[in-house]
């Protein structure tokens, strides 16, 4: 099993039926199941070490697909050390870039930043996104996350990003890998309807909806499928992984 941090960002926890490891790497309220400082303490054994960021991901795949890269970054918060072998550009450099690489959306997000951004991808940098979230939930509501900012990226400059966090099937692949399991034997907890539950089930999970974080209700009447399981949140875990064994 696997919990999830920011990804640029919004929980995505996929499960192994017997033990943790996370794929993700994104920001959210707290689900009152499961505690992120300690994690053991939500009743499934998991240390720092069972995380996989999409941050990581991303820079495992630009080592693969760019080579030698010179990227510029558009992200919210310090995600440096996940980036480590990248060469990023300074912020405002002029100097062209080859890759554009999308992380979690913030203040950074500016009009300045994405003309920045615009200008490069015209000149033909290739545009990489570690998610194609719309929004995600803070302490004051809902707001706006990278894949708001991404269409219309992709939109001005006529072309489509590569997206390699979810709901990206390598993404999922990877995670598996870092688990050394196989899709039928392993769970995707989320509370994003469709970046992480319904997308993980085409890959093969099973799917659980948790109903923390960003859930709406709505969204989930509207999804264009049906969770395997839902839970009222992480909670619920421990119990379904038992009930499923």
């Amino acid at each position: 099993m696997a919990t999830a941090a920011r990804g640029g960002r919004g929980p995505a926890q996929a499960a192994r039926r017997c033990g943790p490891v996370g794929p993700g790497h994104q920001h959210h309220l707290p689900d009152p199941g499961l505690d992120r400082q300690r994690p053991g303490r939500s009743g499934i054994p998991l240390t720092a070490s069972d995380v996989l960021t999409a941050p990581v991901i991303a820079a495992a795949y630009l080592q693969e697909h760019y080579p030698g890269a010179r990227c510029l970054l558009l992200n919210s918060g310090d995600i440096g050390q996940d980036l480590a072998g990248l060469t990023l550009a300074r912020p405002g450099d002029p100097a062209p870039v080859d890759v554009v690489l999308a992380g979690g959306a913030g203040p950074e997000f500016s009009y300045q930043a994405l003309n920045q951004a615009f200008s490069h991808l015209q000149r033909g940098a290739r545009l990489v996104a570690m998610h194609r979230g719309l929004y995600w939930r803070t302490s004051e509501g809902l707001q706006l996350d990278t894949g708001a900012f991404l269409a219309g990226l992709e939109q001005a400059a006529g072309i489509e990003a590569e997206v390699v966090g979810k709901p990206a099937a390598a993404f999922f692949a990877a995670a598996l890998a870092h688990l050394g399991t196989d899709a039928a034997h392993t769970l995707m907890v989320g509370d994003d309807i469709e970046t992480d539950v319904l997308a993980a089930q085409r890959q093969g999970l099973t799917g659980v909806l948790v109903k923390t974080g960003k859930y709406l209700a709505r969204t989930h009447r509207a999804a264009s499928g049906t969770p395997d399981h839902v839970l009222d949140s992480f909670a619920g875990l421990p119990a379904l992984l038992e009930q499923l064994s």
